[in-house]
């Protein structure tokens, strides 16, 4: 189901829940969320759709990928990047990471780990961003 956008920062601002089977609903959600606004978003958190729980989901190569509770375990290699976001308003600075090393959870929450680059990463790091609270 396709589910608005929220844009409330106190409920942006909260930490999420870690997120558990159950919540495999949520993740169709926001995949289908996401690709409803395909021309306009590349990645999403489950707190974008107004549900508080680790779940991001995003644009990689071309296909949508899933991952519940997910966190950054390495990074390297700093820069200052300016990005946009369907929760808020304009473009705002954001310090990112060129390469990170990320661990997380698959649809059978099976634990998975990998190295992300580049635009990828960046996505990435927005959405767990999402996820701690952090509003850019």
């Amino acid at each position: 189901m396709i589910r608005d956008i929220c844009k409330d920062q106190l409920f942006l601002s909260q930490k999420a829940a870690p997120a558990t089977p159950e919540d495999l609903t949520v993740a169709a959600d926001l995949l289908e969320t996401l690709a409803y606004h395909k021309d306009g978003c590349v990645g999403m958190a489950a707190n974008m759709i107004g549900v508080n729980k680790r779940i991001i989901a995003f644009d990689y190569e071309g296909t949508y990928m899933v991952m519940f509770n997910p966190e950054i375990i390495k990074c390297s290699g700093p820069y200052e990047a300016q990005e946009g976001c369907l929760s808020i308003t304009g473009i705002r600075p954001a310090r990112r990471w060129k390469t990170i090393k990320v661990r997380w959870q698959n649809e059978k929450f099976q634990q998975r780990m990998k190295t992300f680059t580049g635009w990828t990463a960046q996505i990435i790091q927005h959405e767990i961003d999402h996820c701690e609270g952090i509003i850019i």
